[in-house]
């Protein structure tokens, strides 16, 4: 965004519901609209040109492809308000013609309206025209809507062996909901896909697609879809990973290898690149014969690096086992320019499995756990819980079994009032389950300050390494300038928290244990180290370990000597604010832009050490993961036929690379994973399964009479992980290594 924009507080007076989903801003004597979606602003055409770009319609603007489908709905539904006020008049005499046509139809079933209720009775006939959409007021004039024709509303219901029945229609209200929404629902339930479908952001645009083609629009046959609709959409997918590769040459890329276990015992290797336009999926790999070979996990990895191209690639990211970490090693002596990096999700999903380990933690889990099991396995206690949390489930599925230990503690720490207003109401009281033992179990710990303080001691201890996840994991911006600030306030606020060392250095070991190669490593220090938020925050000296790390950066990644001795120069610079680093426009803005636009925009002084920074700065520190279901790579390992087999690497190809575009983009998605769906099952099996003493005869548990979430009332995420990392980095115990004495004193501490 430009620096020249000066944003605008919207008023409380600003009623259209498009504000709420975009920016003003204020450049010079115009005003401008931002999406907060996309980021695409817009210097003219008001809020109704935001509005058009939300809601999809083509035309004056273009088609948001990030703007959650409930949101694109609603801007969509207020579009067809505004149309409708624009054309009534000019359809007087059109509708009036329509209600002369079908007058005979009414009263042929006026003995059927309820006058009281203002309900019609309609044949559900393949005679009764789709647009008709009649209804009938109580003075017994009818209104015909011909728009919804146009948007795919108010299609009839297919007749069934010429059988006459009836629905009942409200007036006013969309009979198009019930109905397409069950076609929708049939259609998935029928192949088999998972009910998060819909979050695809290609799904309303197939709607849309559809209701344009009209009633009339021929569906693509089998061997259209695998043939040339699918020839073409390799095409599109390749032209945009050309786009992306075309920023390589400024950025330099991440090769990331995705390890996956296939339910048959198949070990896939799965080949991405990641820069800030967006991560490419190039190939996949069965590589269960070779996977503990270091030998030919270093060919392997050798091969995707000549293929992307060495002069681009910063560092390979894979796991952290052995094998790995060998061939990793030997790959960047062969490649010179570039690390073998191990991957800093999976690190910090080890310490937070260790932390579940240790004895106090697991007792609370297990306490926690079986609070969660006892209301997840009876549908009244479920639909109790909501009510009181307005909605909110308890347990939080995150991105690991681990990891969602710790995230639905802290949703119930979030949520401790609620539950224990509800085992205090009257309504607790009647129920039949609050008699039972899971139910008198959950109320003694629910009423238990004590297992309320471990929780939130817990929360307290663990929230930065869950914000690091976060981080690592985020579209938002590149990792690799915040890592290391981040795992740095994870050790700072166990040494806040447990105040004694011999107490927090337990926690401390652990994370020096699995983190060690990061704490490190040369790129996770210069991204530190060249991010101004951070870099001018520090009190005194740079600690020699973070300098180190990035002089070691120079020398790898710039290997001609010249420019190595012009950054040397060119750091000073940067040290000491001198030039553009000085402005007060860059000092404020050291907080406010992210790392590589501020370089972008102040590093200009300093060349060689800004093109080096945007490199390093562009990168992330962990690999993407894919999601595997419905995508066949077992069925390719299994194909024999040359032809089938190709057709089904296009396939995979196109179904991965449009997967990774949605990456970051699904508003919907971080909080649509329900702790009851399949799509989950894995992740909070620990929190949800049954257990068998629940379950008798006289309570089994209805899913049918669950009630259904609002996700408006979902609990929002923490503010902006970045904010939360404050300033001022100055315990130099944090960034040394301990001494070999402290870390011998630990290890009998430490629950392997």
């Amino acid at each position: 965004m430009s620096s020249n924009l000066e944003p605008i507080p919207i008023t409380s007076q600003k009623h259209d519901p498009a504000w709420k989903h975009c920016q003003m801003f204020k450049n010079g004597e115009r005003v401008q609209l931002k999406c907060i979606y996309c980021g695409k602003i817009f210097k003219g055409g008001g809020i109704h040109r935001i509005k058009e770009h939300l809601a999809g319609h083509k035309g004056n603007a273009a088609t948001c492809l990030r703007v959650p489908s409930d949101v694109r709905v609603l801007m969509q539904e207020s579009l067809d308000g505004v149309v409708v006020k624009k054309r009534k008049k000019q359809k007087i005499a059109e509708e009036i013609t329509n209600v002369n046509q079908v007058s005979t139809e009414i009263q042929a079933y006026g003995d059927q309206v309820d006058t009281n209720t203002g309900l019609l009775m309609i044949e559900k006939s393949d005679t009764l025209e789709p647009s008709s959409s009649l209804l009938v007021n109580r003075e017994g004039t009818s209104n015909v809507a011909g728009e919804r024709r146009k948007r795919g509303r108010g299609k009839s219901l297919p007749a069934e062996a010429n059988a006459l029945s009836f629905v009942p229609v409200e007036l006013g209200a969309r009979r198009v909901n019930n109905h397409v929404h069950m076609a929708i629902g049939r259609f998935l339930f029928d192949i088999g896909a998972t009910m998060d479908a819909v979050n695809s952001v290609y799904f309303q645009p197939m709607v849309d697609a559809i209701v344009s083609g009209g009633s009339g629009a021929l569906m693509p046959s089998c061997n259209d879809l695998q043939g040339w609709i699918l020839r073409k959409s390799v095409e599109e997918v390749k032209s945009e990973n050309d786009k992306v590769m075309g920023a390589w040459v400024r950025t330099g890329c991440s090769i990331l290898v995705n390890q996956w276990n296939t339910q048959t015992g198949r070990i896939l290797l799965n080949f991405l690149v990641y820069c800030p336009e967006g991560t490419v999926f190039l190939k996949s790999i069965d590589a269960s014969s070779v996977i503990n070979s270091s030998d030919a996990l270093y060919e392997l990895l050798k091969q995707v690096v000549e293929e992307v191209g060495s002069k681009h690639v910063l560092q390979v990211i894979t796991n952290g086992e052995e094998q790995y970490i060998v061939a990793g090693r030997r790959l960047a002596e062969t490649f010179p320019t570039l690390y073998w990096t191990p991957c800093a999700a999976h690190c910090v999903d080890l310490i937070l499995e260790d932390f579940a380990k240790l004895e106090w933690i697991n007792a609370i889990i297990e306490q926690a756990r079986s609070i969660t099991k006892f209301i997840y396995n009876h549908s009244v206690v479920l639909n109790m819980v909501r009510r009181y949390t307005f909605g909110n489930d308890i347990v939080e599925p995150a991105a690991t079994r681990s990891a969602t230990n710790f995230t639905t503690l802290t949703r119930m720490v979030d949520l401790k009032n609620n539950l224990q207003a509800m085992v205090t109401s009257q309504q607790w009281v009647d129920c039949p389950y609050s008699k039972k033992p899971g139910g008198l179990a959950m109320l003694d710990l629910v009423s238990n300050q004590s297992f309320w303080s471990s929780c939130i001691l817990i929360v307290r201890l663990t929230n930065p390494l869950l914000r690091v996840l976060r981080m690592v994991g985020s579209k938002k911006r590149p990792a690799m300038g915040y890592v290391y600030a981040g795992m740095y306030r994870a050790k700072e606020t166990f040494k806040k928290e447990l105040v004694k060392r011999n107490e927090y250095m337990v926690y401390w070991n652990i994370i020096d244990h699995w983190w060690e190669q990061q704490w490190h490593h040369p790129l996770h220090a210069a991204g530190f180290y060249l991010n101004p938020r951070f870099f001018y925050s520090m009190e005194g000296d740079m600690p020699n370990e973070m300098l180190s790390g990035m002089l070691d950066c120079i020398e790898k990644l710039i290997p001609e000597v010249t420019v190595q001795d012009k950054i040397s120069k060119e750091i000073n610079s940067y040290k000491n604010s001198v030039g553009d680093f000085g402005r007060k426009m860059a000092v404020r803005a050291r907080d406010t832009l992210l790392p590589v636009e501020w370089w972008s925009t102040y590093g200009g002084s300093c060349p060689n050490l800004a093109r080096l920074a945007i490199r390093v700065l562009s990168q992330t520190c962990s690999t993407l993961g894919l999601k595997h279901n419905h995508i066949p790579f077992e069925k390719l390992y299994e194909t024999r036929n040359c032809l089938e087999q190709q057709r089904l690497r296009d396939l995979i190809f196109v179904q991965c690379n449009l997967q990774l575009r949605q990456i970051g983009y699904e508003s919907k998605q971080h909080d649509s994973m329900q702790p009851l769906s399949s799509e989950s099952a894995s992740i909070v099996e620990d929190w949800v399964t049954g257990i068998d003493a629940f379950l008798d005869d006289d309570t089994y548990p209805d899913w049918t009479t669950l009630e259904t979430l609002s996700v408006n009332t979902m609990l929002l995420r923490p503010g902006d992980e970045v904010e939360e990392l404050g300033a001022g980095f100055n315990d130099h115990e944090i960034f040394n290594r301990m001494k070999e004495g402290d870390n011998e004193n630990a290890e009998d501490n430490v629950v392997s």
